[in-house]
């Protein structure tokens, strides 16, 4: 039996009836919605070591509960030792309840466990409702054992939101409980 996440339920509540309230939208469909993470991982020391690109694919699969994917060079860059179709990095894109469990786990767990955590700046916005922020370690995620990782990476989580404007996704994600800072 799968229960609907808890911040699913919250959006559903509370949430879109505060945004509707504040923005003042005329239909429900109107409110903004988070309508996918996607979660990069960069490794370009991977071009010498194949193994590098398994471990970070394994962890970020632990991480999210959804089978990460290595992405490949679409040209070759000889200064950086670069072919085309040599695996440079991993990614996954989480939506629906896989989503919201994710973010319930990045909010209340990963990111207080962060070094000297302050809250995320709210420069990551694109313009068009879309956030883009870096994390500098997988060591913040409960699922990542430290006695089994050989090297820190780091990855870029963005939240596609469908807002109109960057106040409208700063809305729905503080109203989440997104940290920024002040």
């Amino acid at each position: 039996m799968s229960t609907t996440p808890r911040l699913r339920v919250k959006y559903t509540e509370e949430i879109a009836p505060n945004l509707m309230k504040r923005f003042e939208y005329s239909s429900s469909m109107q409110v903004p919605r988070i309508t996918k993470i996607s979660i990069n991982q960069g490794l370009g020391r991977a071009t010498a070591d194949k193994k590098i690109i398994d471990a970070a694919v394994e962890e970020l699969t632990m991480i999210t509960g959804q089978r990460a994917v290595a992405t490949a060079a679409t040209k070759d860059i000889s200064n950086f030792k670069l072919r085309k179709g040599v695996a440079v990095g991993c990614k996954v894109t989480l939506r629906g309840d896989t989503m919201y469990d994710f973010l319930d786990k990045l909010i209340a767990v990963a990111l207080p466990r962060t070094r000297d955590f302050r809250g995320v700046k709210a420069s990551g916005f694109d313009g068009r409702g879309n956030f883009t922020f870096g994390v500098k370690e997988q060591i913040i995620f409960p699922e990542i054992d430290l006695d089994k990782i050989k090297q820190i990476n780091g990855m870029d989580i963005t939240f596609v939101t469908n807002a109109p404007t960057n106040e409208e996704a700063k809305a729905l994600l503080e109203e989440f409980g997104f940290p920024f800072t002040k």
